[in-house]
């Protein structure tokens, strides 16, 4: 009984783990594919995310502060404190630039802990086949917002420093040498090295986010294909209900746990996204 029921685990996971997408993709990268949901989502948590802030705004009050108020005061403050302890340059736009990476990327995965049948499940009412709710466990989205830190990383760095001394810290560091001829053969081992390093910034932005949310939602997949593989027959009997409610408790149990997950998450792309322009606007 339980190898017949493994297949049908299987294919439960991997409709869940497939995009509501225009076509299907052909290799690894494909830049004619477009996500549906992960458009839909990612627009809808951004639009949510700034009515909040924007309602608050028009509501906020000098006197004794609401609840919303107070809740959004916390969040714009604990940005701000991150902002002044990381960023040592002048700019409007980091502040706002954190502040909404941390509010969006959190949305994007708070969404895994939505009941992963639910909204599947309304999907197909409406005539969709596939729908996968949590933009963060899309490559697409995750490297989208990585390499839009990367730009600006580019702008800041060639705005501060110009092109010279931009292409400097990408030719004469880590390895110098007194020398002149010495330090000009050098300086292809240094751009390979400081490239490499370079370009791993927006990568490491992308994957550390993107596996982490991967494997969360994967293992609410996995705990959910249990009362699959049981089925309603399995409720017959008293070892069929007390694995149900061992279910339950696991799930649970990670679903608190995940919320530090997907808290960490945002915050740890944030804190880097600062410190990767404080970085650029430094001279050297």
């Amino acid at each position: 009984m339980a190898a017949e029921n493994a297949p049908g685990a299987t294919e439960y996971i991997l409709h869940h783990q497939t995009f509501l997408s225009n076509k299907a993709p052909h290799g690894i990268v494909d830049f004619s594919v477009i996500n549906y949901d992960t458009v839909f989502f990612s627009v809808a948590l951004a639009v949510t995310f700034f009515g909040l802030f924007w309602w608050v705004a028009r509501k906020a009050t000098t006197g004794v502060p609401g609840k919303a108020q107070n809740f959004v005061e916390m969040i714009v403050g604990f940005v701000d404190t991150q902002v002044r302890d990381s960023f040592h340059g002048s700019s409007r736009l980091i502040a706002p630039l954190a502040l909404t990476i941390f509010c969006w990327v959190f949305l994007f995965n708070f969404m895994d802990l939505v009941p992963v049948d639910l909204l599947p499940w309304a999907a197909r009412g409406a005539g969709f086949e596939h729908l996968k709710v949590v933009p963060s466990t899309d490559l697409n989205a995750t490297f989208a917002l990585s390499l839009t830190v990367f730009i600006l990383i580019i702008f800041y760095s060639l705005k501060m420093k110009g092109f010279i001394g931009f292409l400097s810290e990408l030719t004469l560091q880590p390895f110098r040498a007194k020398n002149v001829l010495v330090q000009a053969l050098l300086v292809p081992v240094n751009f390979i090295l400081e490239s490499v390093t370079f370009l791993a910034r927006p990568v490491s932005l992308a994957l550390r986010l993107y596996g982490n949310l991967y494997a969360g939602e994967m293992i609410f997949l996995l705990l959910a294909a249990l009362t699959l593989s049981r089925g309603l027959g399995g409720l017959a009997t008293v070892g069929g209900w007390l694995g149900l409610i061992a279910q339950f408790i696991l799930g649970l149990i990670w679903a608190g746990f995940h919320i530090l997950i997907i808290t960490i998450q945002a915050f740890i792309f944030m804190v880097l996204t600062i410190v990767y322009l404080s970085m650029a606007h430094e001279h050297h």
